[in-house]
């Protein structure tokens, strides 16, 4: 299992309604726990979201690199890596 830091519990949960018409969390516990519910991946480059997406069934061939960072399941975090969210 994933162990998500603090600060990307604190983007998950600043930035949820990116994905979600109504939070889904309010505490960094709940934040992680529902991580870990729906296996939230953290990911180290662009790169690798493309092939998690393409690994997933996604068709992200036509996506820029860019168009895939504005994905409300790609949360982009301080660090450069990359919280993938599922909905």
């Amino acid at each position: 299992m994933y162990e998500y830091d603090e600060e990307c519990l604190k983007v998950f949960l600043k930035k949820q309604g990116q994905l979600f018409d109504e939070p889904v969390a309010e505490t960094l516990e709940e934040a992680e726990a529902f991580l870990e519910d729906c296996m939230a991946v953290v990911l180290d480059s662009m790169k690798d979201v493309r092939e998690y997406f393409e690994e997933s069934g996604a068709d992200v061939d036509g996506m820029s690199d860019d168009e895939l960072e504005d994905a409300s399941e790609v949360f982009v975090l301080p660090n450069g890596q990359y919280l993938v969210v599922e909905g």
